[in-house]
């Protein structure tokens, strides 16, 4: 018995430290200093279109389009794709001076589908930078302009930093959610930044030179579309890159069915990607002699952060079994160490980038948060979600800007 629970914590434990080391790192680098990328201000503004794909955003697409409409020059075309719409998206989105196209379509659903249909509307005049942003997140000011600039002068897709706004009323579970999302979101690739590697592109606030758009497909009904651009973009020669100046904000669900819908879909969707399209990539970057392919598939390795913690509780329990009855003590020391790696990686990122909005005595929730997530990760072993299915908005706040 011993010997079989040394065997399985040996190999739980060699299997985790891996993202727990690239987790551990990518958070040590964003704690760092550096500065952020530059480029030439002599260099004319491109110029951009944004495409804001939206289905049934009639309650919250306003304050989205007022950030739009107000970092928009006379070059620049503003772009809502109303899709599969039921109630007055469009109708509210011309009262902004948007360009509305309108998109029916039954059975080809998502995000992805919505994007190309926007994209191809663009051909007869196409922009220098396409711009993406989800119709419930508010746009910094000048964050349009930083992004494209970005864009056209390294000739990359652009990630701005996507975040979610502090809801007033502060529940423990809602802090933690909103720390792993800071984590996942601006701690990690903002480490990478500073590392001179490339990011996950993470949905909302992207750019991207016309050029590169005709060389991949966005026409997909994949749960999580972004995860898969940026892993399409990086094996055509063009990994994205991060900008930490230009920042997006969104809201969290405060409905808890809302909240589980949208992180089942999030959740489910990265662990797909991470099964399917990893090994794919660690191909990719050993057949390509390409460091930057092995970076993302690393970072792609690492799991959510709460089921990442689970794992590691569930083998450091089996290997303290093992030790008990007689086994090596091998795997509890090496558990021990990614405990430790874990704990400090949270810490930090709370301390550099989080705890002006998220207080210290929330992080005593964490356990209880990976217990409520527990029914997620087992829904995904006995039915994983593969359809898109949207998310329902709470009313949007431009408080938060």
């Amino acid at each position: 018995m011993a010997l079989i629970l040394g065997v399985i914590s040996l190999v739980a434990a060699l299997a985790l430290l891996v993202p727990v080391t690239v987790l551990f790192i990518e958070c040590m680098a964003a704690s760092l200093g550096g500065q952020p990328p530059v480029w030439e201000e002599m260099l004319p503004r491109p110029s951009v279109a944004v495409l804001v794909p939206a289905h049934n955003e009639a309650l919250g697409i306003g304050p989205t389009l007022t950030t739009l409409v107000a970092q928009m020059t006379p070059l620049d075309r503003l772009i809502v794709i109303a899709d599969n719409c039921e109630d007055e998206t469009a109708t509210i989105a011309q009262r902004y001076g948007a360009t509305v196209i309108e998109r029916q379509d039954a059975t080809r659903r998502g995000k992805g589908y919505a994007l190309d249909f926007g994209l191809k509307a663009l051909y007869p005049f196409p922009p220098d930078v396409v711009v993406i942003i989800d119709a419930d997140c508010l746009v910094a000011p000048g964050a349009i302009e930083t992004i494209a600039r970005q864009a056209i002068t390294y000739q990359r897709p652009v990630q701005a930093t996507y975040l979610m706004a502090r809801p007033e009323r502060l529940s423990s579970k809602t802090a933690v959610s909103l720390l792993a999302f800071t984590i996942k979101n601006l701690v990690r690739p903002l480490g990478l930044n500073r590392l001179g590697l490339p990011c996950l592109l993470t949905g909302t606030g992207m750019a991207f030179p016309w050029g590169m758009m005709e060389k991949i497909s966005l026409a997909t009904g994949n749960i999580v579309e972004d995860m898969k651009l940026a892993l399409d973009l990086a094996l055509v020669g063009y990994p994205p890159m991060f900008c930490a100046a230009a920042r997006v904000t969104g809201a969290l669900p405060q409905q808890d069915r809302a909240a589980r819908s949208q992180r089942t879909r999030w959740e489910h969707g990265h662990l797909q990607m991470l099964l399917t399209q990893g090994p794919r990539l660690l191909h990719a970057s050993l057949h390509k002699r390409r460091f930057d392919l092995l970076a993302m598939a690393l970072d792609l390795c690492i799991p959510p952060l709460s089921l990442l913690v689970m794992l590691w509780l569930v083998a450091t329990v089996v290997a303290v079994l093992a030790g008990i009855f007689g086994g090596s003590l091998i795997p509890v020391s090496i558990l021990a160490l990614e405990g430790l790696f874990i704990l400090v990686a949270i810490l930090v990122s709370w301390a550099n980038h989080a705890s002006a909005e998220i207080p210290f005595g929330a992080l005593l929730a964490v356990p209880f948060y990976v217990m409520w997530k527990i029914p997620l990760y087992l829904a995904f072993l006995v039915k994983p979600q593969t359809r898109w299915v949207r998310t329902e908005r709470d009313r949007a706040d431009t408080s938060n800007l």
